[in-house]
């Protein structure tokens, strides 16, 4: 299964996302993360190499695909619409990440524009929901209410996930029941994907 994360905006949870799918996939089967974003965030988050599945870089990476079951694209932030198109082509399934923010709804908005038309397996991830605000609340209706495919699931803003990178862990290994509440809810979105 391949299964690319993408984004028109930054900041988003994309590589945060590619991280906690790509450790649920490997407890199934052998998993790569292909890290094709030029900020190499996912790379760097592995440098401890204390992941449990292997990152590499996009030009790495063709000679290790065959070896691997998964594979979970973090793709570069602000794709064109050209390489939108190529992704969904090439994906079984694209999720596009976004927080309740406005400006990141309305990015989400112009991907999914571009990519409806591809008849692409596509679903939006709500990232970073705060739930002491209505605004995740909100975006969640709005987006339904506009009949797009949503995760049943919303990723919770926890500090663990600002953290977890600098120790190279997931939010599963991280300290503290918030944290295992936030892995909790990545396992939900993963079943989603693949029961």
């Amino acid at each position: 299964m391949i299964v690319t994360i993408t984004a028109l905006k930054g900041g988003v949870g994309k590589t945060t996302t590619a991280i906690h799918l790509a450790a649920f996939f490997e407890e199934k089967a052998r998993t790569l993360l292909i890290d094709a974003d030029k900020n190499r965030s996912a790379l760097v988050w592995s440098r401890e190499e204390k992941l449990p599945f292997r990152v590499a870089s996009e030009a790495g990476s063709h000679a290790l695909i065959s070896k691997f079951n998964h594979i979970v694209v973090d793709t570069k932030a602000r794709p064109e619409p050209e390489d939108l198109r190529d992704l969904a082509e090439g994906s079984d399934v694209v999720i596009l990440p976004t927080t309740p923010n406005a400006l990141d709804i309305d990015s989400t908005l112009k991907a999914v524009e571009i990519l409806a038309p591809l008849q692409v397996n596509m679903k939006i991830l709500l990232t970073k929901v705060d739930a002491r605000t209505k605004n995740g609340r909100e975006a969640r209706a709005m987006l339904e209410g506009l009949n797009l495919p949503l995760f049943g699931e919303d990723i919770p803003l926890l500090v663990a996930f600002e953290r977890a990178p600098s120790l190279g862990v997931t939010v599963k290994e991280y300290p503290g029941p918030r944290a295992r509440w936030g892995w909790k809810k990545y396992e939900a979105v993963a079943r989603e994907i693949a029961p």
